[in-house]
């Protein structure tokens, strides 16, 4: 992936990190082009999954999702309003450690620079929900918006744990966004109606196990909400 990103013309660079007396490492990946008025938009996803799973929902969904996106960057030579980064985070498993370690180390000028955080973590799960993240209004209304085009309702990602590595950008004050398809939730009567799919099982029966394949996946969603990370970067980073 590293190699793809420079081939694409992205600046990379490994953030090595120890845990639990182990090395891992965060991707980043800068867009060189554009992004003059000193402003960062930030994308990221987690690459890890728990060692019972080869982790394809979660998550390689979404690092499929914002790659493609980079790449779409790319391929359509932009440049963007604000400067673009994506952070593909190591060890996210193990509560974030991997961005925690970005952000703790990132000089406070250059983290107050980043206008937003738009994280992304299971996007594709087989009994889909639509959960918006909402601790930050602002950023949360574009991705309603989005969904309000499709057709699709959302509900907060709030009402669920759905902790992930937007958490250390939140906790330094970074207005932060993103969206989540549910893992071992089990989606009630109401959302089945709305969203379809099963009431009464998991939105991922396979959340953290040993099935968690490619045949996990509910294309559409995984359709539905890459297109939703493409337009984000779109609305809030190209176009600014």
């Amino acid at each position: 992936m590293k190699k793809n990103l420079e081939a694409a013309g992205f600046t990379t660079s490994l953030q090595e990190f120890e845990f639990g007396g182990k090395k891992s490492w965060n991707l980043i990946a800068d867009w060189p082009r554009g992004g003059r008025t000193g402003k960062v938009l930030m994308v990221g996803a987690h690459l890890d999954s728990v060692e019972t799973s080869p982790g394809i929902n979660d998550n390689g969904s979404s690092v499929a999702a914002i790659l493609e996106t980079a790449l779409t960057v790319s391929a359509k030579n932009v440049t963007p309003a604000q400067h673009l980064r994506f952070g593909f985070w190591g060890t996210e498993e193990e509560t974030y450690i991997g961005s925690t370690h970005y952000v703790n180390t990132l000089p406070a000028a250059e983290l107050s620079k980043i206008t937003a955080y738009l994280n992304f973590d299971m996007i594709g799960s087989p009994n889909p929900g639509y959960f918006v993240y909402d601790q930050s209004p602002e950023v949360a209304r574009h991705f309603d918006r989005y969904f309000t085009t499709k057709g699709i309702p959302t509900e907060p990602a709030t009402a669920l744990n759905g902790r992930s590595d937007h958490e250390p950008f939140l906790a330094k004050g970074v207005a932060v966004g993103g969206i989540f398809t549910g893992s071992a939730e089990i989606k009630t009567p109401e959302q089945a109606a709305k969203w379809g799919g099963t009431a009464g099982e998991a939105m991922d029966k396979c959340y953290h196990q040993a099935c968690d394949t490619p045949a996990n996946i509910d294309r559409r969603a995984l359709d539905v909400n890459s297109d939703a990370v493409a337009a984000m970067v779109w609305k809030l980073g190209v176009r600014g």
